[in-house]
Formats: C-alpha cells, sequence, structure tokens
C-alpha cells in the first residue's frame, strides 16, 4: 500500500498536490486531477490504495470502512450540460438509493436483507459558480443465524446487524461528464467525523478540460 505523495509521484500530472495558492486547511492535503478536472481535499493521515480499481481511492487508516472515491461518467456515453439534469436532489438521492439496492449492495446469499434510507439531499452553489448536490443515504445489512430456513419467517425471526454505514456523495458536472466524490463511513462514526466528512466534501471542485 502507498502513500498519497507516492501515488500522486506515480500518477504524475494526472493527480498532484494543489498550488500554493490552493492551500488546504491544517491537517489535510489536496489532490487535483489535471487530467479528468476535479479536486478535493482530505486529512494528511488518510492512505492512497492503488488496487481498488478507482481513479483514486483513499481510506482512514484508523477506520478500515471509512474511505472515498470519485467516479466518473464516460465521456462516451454522458452529455450532461448540469448536475440539474438529474432532477433535483431528492431526485438524485433517489436514483444513488437505487443504484445501492439493486446493484452495488445487492446480495443472493440466502437471508441477507438490505436496507436504504435517505438522510439528506440538498443543493448548493459554490465558489466556483457550479451547483453540486450533496447527499447521505445509510444502508444496513442484516443476516438470519439460522442458514437453514426454509420459510421467510423463519428467516426474519432471527436477525442480527451485519453492517450500518452511511455514504455521503457530492455531484458535479463538467466536460458533460457527471463526478461523484463518494464518502463511506460506518453510521456510528458519521456525527463524529462529520466536521471532517463536510471538510471534504465542500472541497470538492470539477472543472472543463481543455480537449487534447
Amino acid at each position: 500500500m502507498l502513500s498519497a505523495p507516492l501515488l500522486a509521484a506515480q500518477l504524475g500530472s494526472a493527480v498532484a498536490p494543489a498550488m500554493a495558492f490552493q492551500a488546504p486547511p491544517a491537517g489535510y492535503r489536496a489532490f487535483v486531477d489535471k487530467l479528468d478536472g476535479y479536486s478535493f481535499v482530505c486529512p494528511d493521515n488518510w492512505l492512497a490504495v492503488t488496487s481498488s480499481g478507482n481513479d483514486i481511492f483513499l481510506r482512514n487508516p484508523r477506520s478500515v470502512e471509512e474511505n472515498l472515491f470519485v467516479d466518473i461518467t464516460s465521456p462516451s456515453s454522458s452529455r450532461y450540460q448540469s448536475v440539474e439534469d438529474l432532477g433535483s436532489p431528492k431526485d438524485a438521492a433517489n436514483r444513488l438509493l437505487d443504484q445501492y439496492l439493486t446493484k452495488e449492495f445487492m446480495s443472493t446469499r440466502l437471508g441477507i436483507a438490505r436496507y436504504g434510507e435517505i438522510v439528506s439531499a440538498n443543493k448548493r452553489t459554490a465558489d466556483d459558480g457550479k451547483v453540486y448536490y450533496d447527499i447521505a443515504i445509510r444502508m444496513t445489512s442484516y443476516g438470519s443465524r439460522n442458514a437453514y430456513a426454509a420459510t421467510r419467517a423463519e428467516v426474519l425471526k432471527d436477525y442480527q446487524l451485519e453492517w450500518d454505514r452511511t455514504l455521503s456523495a457530492v455531484l458535479g458536472v463538467a466536460n458533460n461528464r457527471l463526478y461523484t466524490l463518494r464518502l463511506q463511513t460506518p453510521t456510528g462514526q458519521y456525527q463524529p467525523d462529520a466536521g471532517t466528512l463536510r471538510s471534504i466534501m465542500d472541497s470538492f471542485r470539477v472543472r472543463e478540460v481543455e480537449a487534447a
């Protein structure tokens, strides 16, 4: 596992520390992806994971379930003009919730039940003049301790909580693409870490990239 500065060095101009006039707050470091057109700050001690398959993936070394990554739609399959193309913040949140329930967190294991609820969905205009959507969704997973349950009633009778996470997302549009900064944290840490999560989310910016 490499530290974030080493990852930035490996990726060259694609991901690099922010320029001096964009100095991050004390205790944070900044990342600017000049190739794809986005930037954000994160705590100094968060580590980069190079094997995740994401454009960039960072995690809190003190909490294995607390992490972030950036997801960007394909330039060949998206023609977004604004994040408001998704509808209202609530519309965008419902879309994310459906994605989590039917794709990302769907389980085929017997006796597993996944639930999700929208915690918040808000719209804001940042200092770059762009509109961003801030969304938080709580996901929970329950599993039956009776692996041989034959009926739904038997399965529901003996459930226990497997995990409880809050997934935060910032959505923005540039270069006709939808950018999503995604943060995951255990729900028990969501309020204690609210200041850190808010700093990361508020720092996320997307910008137009000059065509090569």
